[in-house]
């Protein structure tokens, strides 16, 4: 007869999650693919540059998200607050001192940083609801504030006359977009480099035993709440450059940008590619803007029903996001020696 002890220890092993180590991934071969991407869209779609550049930059900050959400599991509705402080401080800086693209990308990570671990400190010790609300909050208390500082934000009317110097004294910023899209797809590709880093790092694999099994991690002497506002500062520093790089490819800065809409349509972007991957971040938010922009264009009455069905049909046959679907047919294409693969 089996005992209580070895039909838990059963249940327990046919319920466990594969270890990361397990779990089959593009690895480091999805960073070239972005960057090989990018560069294929740059000859092929030359008159849609303005729209690559938005979706560099927003994948970017998409890719902050991932951070928090896929390797921290912290729900948030708030990370458009990073990204709008440092969207305005990048501005700012441009408009008043120093208009180095360079400069305003540091400047934005800086500000984006020192705004996540202030709010995070503060926040992490919610869960669920609780946090989602707060975060939630913080959002709107950074758009009101830029709102009300109408004298260096230019109010509800935006931070225009950002006016970024040329990359490296040589590249102008010219009016096609060229320099713009290419800027940003090298900071991107940058980001994921760092990103993947981090989560491999032993403070980004004590940040994934936090989501998992936060007990167990004080049990030998971590401190899970230092450790979670730790990496919601680092995906602050992310979401901060991202809002820089807008400020820096667009030349201009609104409201919107630290709003709960920009938080929202984030992580379904997150969600639509898949969370925890890092490239997933860069998939979503490719496939939400091209798919909008194409039937915004086409039916500009009823794109949003659309775009509503196609994120059902991801969630119902791909769960895992189109990044699953890509890990699915890489391991295919690899085979057995395929299954050692790594995530992130």
């Amino acid at each position: 007869m089996t005992s209580v002890a070895e039909r838990d220890g059963k249940a327990g092993q046919s319920i466990r999650p594969v270890p990361l180590g397990k779990r089959r991934d593009l690895g480091w071969i999805g960073i070239p693919l972005v960057a090989l991407a990018g560069l294929a869209a740059f000859w092929l779609l030359p008159d849609d540059l303005a729209l690559l550049t938005r979706i560099a930059a927003s994948a970017l900050f998409v890719l902050s998200l991932d951070l928090v959400l896929g390797y921290g599991g912290i729900a948030t509705l708030g990370q458009a607050a990073m990204f709008g402080t440092g969207a305005y401080a990048a501005g700012i800086v441009a408009v008043n001192w120093n208009n180095d693209p360079f400069v305003m990308l540091a400047v934005g990570g800086l500000a984006g940083g020192l705004v996540a671990l202030a709010t995070g400190a503060l926040i992490l010790h919610a869960r669920g609801l609780t946090l989602l609300m707060l975060t939630i909050a913080v959002g709107q208390i950074v758009q009101e504030v830029a709102n009300k500082a109408r004298d260096w934000t230019g109010g509800s009317d935006g931070l225009s006359g950002i006016d970024p110097a040329p990359v490296l004294g040589l590249f102008r910023f010219d009016m096609f977009g060229r320099t713009s899209y290419l800027f940003a797809l090298a900071v991107l590709v940058v980001g994921l480099v760092v990103a993947r880093r981090i989560v491999r790092s032993p403070f980004g694999l004590a940040c994934r035993g936090v989501k998992e099994d936060p007990l167990r991690i004080s049990a030998i002497g971590g401190s899970p709440k230092s450790y979670l506002v730790a990496l919601y500062g680092v995906a602050g520093v992310f979401a901060g450059v991202a809002g820089a790089l807008t400020a820096v490819t667009s030349g201009i800065v609104g409201l919107d940008s630290a709003g709960f809409p920009w938080s929202a349509e984030a992580l379904v972007m997150l969600v639509l590619g898949g969370t925890g991957r890092l490239y997933g971040a860069v998939i979503g938010t490719a496939a939400f803007m091209g798919i909008h922009h194409i039937l915004a264009a086409s039916d500009p009455f009823h794109w949003m029903a659309f775009i509503g069905l196609f994120l059902i049909g991801i969630v119902l046959f791909l769960p895992g996001g189109i990044a699953s679907g890509v890990e699915r047919l890489g391991g295919l294409l690899r085979g057995p020696a395929g299954k050692g693969g790594d995530r992130a």
